[in-house]
């Protein structure tokens, strides 16, 4: 499930598209938090310095169609990535090895180890 989905199918002249393509540059120039308007509406996200993309050109039924994607982790997914490096960077007086988080087991599986060991 998405968290998120904005759609916007209107039309525009050549200008107008050029002039909305202009500013979500602009933005992306800039990075961090940008501001779009889109229409009556405005469109606010954080950008970061990198990005994937997907350029895909579809040619059909007497029609061109270009679709240019840009993804991006959201914020939350930063953060856990960060937390996730934070971990496994070295300390002073430390040897190289990561830290390892600690593995729970249930009673059920210790049970069944000490039945294993027994028999």
């Amino acid at each position: 499930m998405r968290d998120l989905k904005f759609e916007q199918k209107r039309t525009l002249s050549r200008l107008e598209a050029a002039d909305q393509l202009a500013a979500f540059a602009d933005a992306l120039r800039k990075g961090g938090d940008a501001e779009l308007e889109l229409g009556a509406g405005m469109l606010s996200l954080r950008l970061p310095d990198d990005l994937r993309t997907e350029v895909e050109v579809e040619v059909g039924e007497g029609e061109i169609e270009l679709e240019i994607e840009f993804k991006w982790p959201t914020a939350s997914a930063r953060k856990a990535s960060s937390r996730t490096a934070s971990n496994t960077q070295e300390t002073p007086g430390q040897g190289s090895a990561p830290t390892r988080p600690r593995r729970s087991t249930t009673g059920v599986k210790r049970s069944a180890k000490r039945a294993a060991k027994t028999s």
